[in-house]
């Protein structure tokens, strides 16, 4: 896996790195909802980092793994809500804390 350096890659790039077709990167944009590569003034689509892991993501799912279109969606979709709960639980660790640190040094005042 080649290490991303720059901050922007073009459709063509990604597809190379992927090892795929460009029509399967577009076809992919338009089956996951989660993928939503941004475009430039030009209408050139243009991928993130995230946008090159989350597509990596699917084609694993897809290609490797064997899972229908439908099982990937549901998949990422069951990731995003455990790394929801997850940011919610350090949320909440850092608000108790926060509360245990301000009793601590009140306690020592």
């Amino acid at each position: 896996m080649e290490e991303l350096t720059k901050r922007y890659y073009g459709i063509r790039e990604v597809a190379d790195m992927l090892g795929v077709n460009i029509s399967k990167l577009r076809f992919y944009e338009k089956e996951f909802p989660t993928l939503k590569p941004r475009k430039n003034r030009a209408g050139d689509r243009i991928y993130t980092k995230d946008d090159i892991s989350h597509l990596r993501g699917i084609l694993e799912l897809v290609e490797e793994k064997k899972l229908t279109l439908e099982g990937a969606r549901q998949h990422l979709k069951g990731s995003t809500s455990r790394q929801n709960e997850i940011k919610q639980m350090i949320s909440r660790l850092q608000e108790i804390r926060k509360f245990l640190v301000a009793t601590r040094d009140q306690l020592e005042a």
